[in-house]
């Protein structure tokens, strides 16, 4: 797999009122492609919480705001795992809009044992998983 893609409309509960999406809403959008792809490679965040006591948490975020999204775009959302370390991983993430890149970021995300929020290793079976994303 290259990169996963996530189509979003943009709502108008997503834009200030002049009809421009909303800063932070780029964010969320980025967050339910990494979802997304999670839930496509059969990994689910409530399982591993349950099953291994990980969870996933934003260590670093770089965000790049180019153009624009408006009311009623239909935008694809790409996600792509580029480093896998066993405590952390790096993702990146393009907003585009026919084709035309509106927003790019950077997320590195902790992996930490969900009850003393330290370090936790992950699984090899879950590496192995996202590996299918790098």
């Amino acid at each position: 797999m290259n990169k996963f893609i996530l189509p979003v409309r943009v709502y108008h509960e997503d834009t200030d009122d002049g009809g421009v999406v909303y800063y932070a809403n780029y964010l969320k959008f980025m967050e339910r492609a990494r979802t997304e792809l999670l839930r496509y490679l059969g990994i689910e965040q409530t399982i591993l919480k349950q099953e291994y006591n990980l969870i996933f948490v934003a260590r670093k975020f770089t965000i790049e705001y180019i153009k624009p999204a408006f009311f009623n775009d239909l935008l694809d959302v790409t996600v792509k795992t580029i480093k896998l370390g066993k405590v952390s991983l790096i993702m990146e993430h393009q907003i585009l809009c026919k084709s035309i890149i509106l927003c790019t970021g950077s997320i590195k995300i902790g992996v930490i044992n969900a009850t003393n929020y330290r370090p936790q290793i992950l699984p090899i079976k879950i590496i192995e998983e996202m590996r299918k994303s790098c």
